[in-house]
């Protein structure tokens, strides 16, 4: 396990304390547990926003099919 030494707002830091509190309770590694699904939870939705903007630059940007390059208005026109 590694060791992250973080400082935050004063505030920020007593609501997470009492947040921890109120859903695991007190007791040995409930802040650190907290703490790595807060982490968790943070990379998973950076990486999601990667994979989304991504998609959007594809979709815009047209992607290449067979001998032609196809956009997303010539796949769709009516």
């Amino acid at each position: 396990m590694g060791t992250i030494t973080i400082n935050v707002d004063d505030q920020l830091e007593q609501q997470f304390r009492a947040t921890v509190e109120q859903k695991l309770g007190t007791g040995k590694g409930k802040l650190g547990q907290a703490v790595q699904e807060a982490l968790d939870n943070w990379i998973a939705r950076k990486r999601q926003y990667e994979i989304s903007e991504r998609q959007v630059r594809l979709v815009k940007e047209g992607m290449p099919i067979g001998a032609g390059k196809w956009s997303r208005s010539d796949m769709h026109e009516r």
